[in-house]
């Protein structure tokens, strides 16, 4: 998240300050969700590799990989 300051916008200023907040926060909600959704991906990834020894060596990283990038997404 971004830090909030406390600043005065001035009364003509204001409708694009607005819209401008608004599109900063559509922004941030879908790149935490699009993050939310690779970490997904990856977790699934990494368990359907992970069912062969051999994938292990892969799959085990690329599903931990997946989980820290969807606990990005949420916190």
């Amino acid at each position: 998240m971004t830090a909030t300051q406390k600043h005065h916008v001035p009364w003509f200023l204001w409708p694009f300050w607005a819209l401008w907040m608004l599109l900063a926060t559509i922004v941030e909600m879908v790149g935490r969700f699009v993050a939310m959704v690779i970490g997904l991906i990856l977790i699934l990834v990494g368990v359907l590799v992970s069912l062969t020894i051999l994938g292990a060596i892969v799959g085990i990283p690329l599903a931990i990989i997946g989980f820290l990038l969807l606990l990005r997404g949420i916190f």
